[in-house]
């Protein structure tokens, strides 16, 4: 059971990392798609700021959850020995 919870935690933390690189490719070229001078592009930047945020929070939740994991496996560890 508690190797599904690290491996749900770890699979979590990968899920955001890609989340993230895509959000940054997206700021990245977000002035670069408008028109110059537009002011389309700063509205095209407020969803990946955003969904950067998100996955941000994403990655630190699932952190939190691997971290949980390895403690209740070290106690088990320490109760057996």
């Amino acid at each position: 059971m508690i190797n599904n919870t690290l491996a749900a935690g770890i699979q979590g933390i990968q899920e955001s990392m890609a989340g993230m690189e895509s959000a940054a490719r997206k700021i990245a070229r977000g002035g670069l798609d408008g028109p110059r001078g537009s002011a389309d592009g700063a509205t095209d930047l407020i969803e990946p700021i955003l969904d950067l945020k998100l996955y941000e929070r994403s990655v630190e939740a699932s952190a939190q959850v691997v971290k949980v994991a390895d403690e209740t496996l070290g106690t088990l560890l320490d109760i057996r020995a």
